[in-house]
Order: C-alpha cells, then sequence, then structure tokens
C-alpha cells in the first residue's frame, strides 16, 4: 500500500503517478494509434450517441435530495465487482455495474419500509452476506458431494457469489463503523460535509473544489483508498472516489440541492475500472507488445485492430450477448499498472484531440468525462465490442 499523496496533490498524484507506472512498464501509446481512434468511424460514428450516458438516473423518488446523495455516496462506494462479471451474468442476467445498481436501489427499498436503515451509518454496521445475496438475487451456497454418504449432495456456504456478497459486507461494515465512530448517520452526510469544505476553495483556482472533497474522501474511507506501488513508486487510482464526485456533478447539476457542487468535473482523471483499459488495449491505444510485466496478456489484440476501428456492421448491433468468458487473470500489480495506463492514455487522447488542426470542433472540444461515458458505454453497445475479453482481478474492492 502507498502512502497518501500530499496535501493538495491528489488529482495532480493520479496523472503523475499513472504516466509513470505506464512508462516505467514499457506500455506504448503512440501518436499514431491515439489519431487513428479519434479519426476512426467506431469513434466519430459513435460518439454524440452514447458519450452523455452516465447510467446515473435513479428510478426511486427519494425524500430528499441528502437521501438521493446518500444512495449515490453508497452506489460509488460498492462500485466494483468487476471480476465477477461472468458469475454474476450466469446467476442474475446482469454485470457487475447493473448487479450494484440494483441491489444499492433495493437496499434503499427496504429502508424505506420498516425492515431496518440498512443506508445508515448503524444499518450499514449491520448487514450481513445472506442479505446482500437476498437483495441482489443471487445464492451463497454451493451444492457439494457428501463426505461420507456417495449420491448426496449438500448446499454449503462458498462459491464465487459469496465471495463477492462478502466483500460488499466488508466494505459496509468498515464504512458504517468508521461513520458511527465520527459520529455521522450516514455517508451522505460525510460527502455532503467534503462539498461543503471544497465550496470554500471553489473559486481560487480549477478543480480547486474537487481536489479538496477527494482527498476528504480518500482519507476518511479506506473503500475509496484505491492506490498502490509499482517499483517503490506510488500509483492512485482514485477511481470510485472520482466516479463520486462525477456523479454528484451529473445528477445534481441542473437542480439546486440544499449543498454545494463541484464547480466542474469534465476534466478530472478518468475512472478506470476493467472495462477502459482492455478496450484501450483491444482498440490499439495501450499497446502492451513491449512491456515484460504483460508478456501474454490479451494475445492477438493488435491484429482485430482495424475491424474494430471500423464502422460496426448493423446487423450485428443488437441481440448479441456479452462474452461469457473470462479475460485474462492479472495479479494486483498489474491490474494498478493497466489501469494507470488507462489513466495516461486518456489525457493523451483528450490533448491530442485538443491540439488537433484539422478536427471538427466537437473533437477539439472533448473531455475526460465524456471520453471516459464514451469507452464504457460503447463496450456495452457494439456487439462485437461486446464481446472482448476484460481483465479479471477478483482481489480487490476498487473496481
Amino acid at each position: 500500500m502507498s502512502n497518501f499523496p500530499a496535501s493538495g496533490t491528489y488529482i495532480n498524484s493520479v496523472r503523475e503517478s499513472s504516466r509513470r507506472a505506464r512508462t516505467s512498464a514499457g506500455i506504448k501509446i503512440t501518436d499514431e494509434a491515439v489519431a487513428r481512434l479519434l479519426q476512426s468511424p467506431a469513434f466519430t460514428g459513435s460518439f454524440a450517441d452514447v458519450s452523455k450516458n452516465h447510467g446515473l438516473a435513479l428510478p426511486l423518488k427519494f425524500s430528499s435530495p441528502l437521501a438521493e446523495l446518500n444512495v449515490i455516496s453508497i452506489l460509488s462506494l460498492l462500485n466494483f465487482g468487476s471480476g465477477w462479471r461472468i458469475p454474476l451474468h450466469k446467476a442474475t442476467g446482469r454485470g457487475a455495474w447493473d448487479s450494484i445498481r440494483a441491489f444499492v436501489l433495493g437496499l434503499y427499498l427496504v429502508s424505506t419500509t420498516g425492515e431496518g436503515d440498512l443506508v445508515s451509518a448503524r444499518g450499514m454496521q449491520t448487514i450481513d452476506a445472506s442479505k446482500v445475496a437476498e437483495l441482489l438475487g443471487v445464492s451463497i451456497h454451493e451444492e457439494r458431494p457428501h463426505e461420507s454418504i456417495p449420491g448426496i449432495t449438500v448446499g454449503t456456504l462458498g462459491g464465487p457469489m459469496y465471495d463477492y456478497c462478502q466483500k460488499i459486507v466488508g466494505v459496509l461494515t468498515e464504512t458504517g463503523n468508521i461513520l458511527v465512530n465520527a459520529g455521522y448517520p450516514d455517508l451522505g452526510t460525510l460527502v455532503a460535509q467534503a462539498l461543503e469544505e471544497g465550496a470554500k476553495v471553489k473559486d481560487t483556482k480549477a478543480d480547486a473544489d474537487s481536489e479538496v472533497i477527494l482527498e476528504r474522501l480518500v482519507k476518511a474511507i479506506p473503500g475509496f483508498q484505491d492506490m498502490s506501488t509499482f517499483q517503490g513508486e506510488p500509483v492512485y487510482c482514485f477511481k470510485k472516489a472520482l466516479f463520486l464526485i462525477n456523479a454528484i456533478r451529473v445528477r445534481f447539476g441542473s437542480t439546486s440541492p440544499p449543498f454545494p457542487l463541484p464547480a466542474s468535473t469534465s476534466d478530472l482523471p478518468i475512472f478506470s475500472d476493467n472495462v477502459i483499459p482492455s478496450i484501450l488495449v483491444h482498440l490499439g491505444v495501450v499497446d502492451l507488445s513491449a512491456s515484460p510485466l504483460f508478456d501474454g496478456v490479451f494475445p492477438g489484440a493488435q491484429e482485430r485492430v482495424a475491424s474494430l476501428l471500423a464502422a460496426p456492421v448493423a446487423a450485428e448491433t443488437e441481440g448479441v450477448p456479452a462474452n461469457k468468458k473470462e479475460g485474462p487473470i492479472l495479479s494486483l500489480e498489474q491490474s494498478f499498472v493497466l489501469r494507470a495506463a488507462a489513466i495516461d492514455a486518456c489525457e493523451i487522447l483528450v490533448e491530442a484531440a485538443r491540439n488537433s488542426d484539422t478536427a471538427p470542433e466537437w473533437v477539439r472540444t472533448l473531455t475526460l468525462s465524456d471520453l471516459d461515458a464514451w469507452l464504457w458505454q460503447v463496450a456495452k453497445d457494439r456487439a462485437d465490442f461486446r464481446r472482448l475479453e476484460r481483465f479479471v482481478d477478483r482481489d480487490t474492492v476498487y473496481f
């Protein structure tokens, strides 16, 4: 585990540590590959349609903006589980994001029906794996042959869904304990306080308020401490905390909630999970071919780039299921470095787009937030992209 960045440098530390990790690992990003993506039919033909789809509209009637802020904060905290994508699809027909979104909505609904306020700090302290499994709609038992009676099977706790539910319980109870000990009734109250602190410096420089909010969230809650080391140097991603800051801006930006909003989140570092790095490898932007750390990972990816950057074939754009085969299983070190490479790749892509003399205006005003949304959503929207493998890391609660 790395140390925290110096106070006031959290956002820049994400950018700098990501570039350092990528280059130290020998991961290449060439000008040619960047231009190829930005000029491709895959990008230009779909960007306007999918780049504004952030998936944050929640089909619930909340008692107050603070109640909604609390739910969005919990949703962001639990925005992980990509390593269980295949088991989740088998169990529920949903991937990790849709599963955790359904879980959090269920958590809120249960809390409004008198079964116990599970979205409060004390409720988070008390939740167990069986309740998580119930709300997720999964089984945490697996059938195994009886040890001494042939032909008899018994159900025992275990399997990937049990492990996933235990991860969720761990994050919720840990966070609940911290909130209760600090005197907060729920996570949303802590986040609102961080927003208030950010508002005090909003006008001092670009992203000054987001810098304060990010630091407060990361220092307070272990589930937001998305950082590691590579070759003795820190690597900071902070995916879930950055996602939350942006989610608040997106969700409440057109309203007047009783708490301050971040001034702008359009150029915060991307929210690097397993989807965006994997897609950037498949699209030829992140080149692993010369990196010893990724020898044999995503074999043949460079050979498919041309077809993926072409316009999609209309007849294949609907009704194609996601890939049911797990992608390469990465170590903690590999997953942090590849996620860092994606952060740096997006910074390079946006810089190249804005500095282009020939690109249309909409390309020259590209933002990191919209690029993030496009990469993540197009991975689900295009049939051939849905078939692409994403890397797997189950030893994490950060993505």
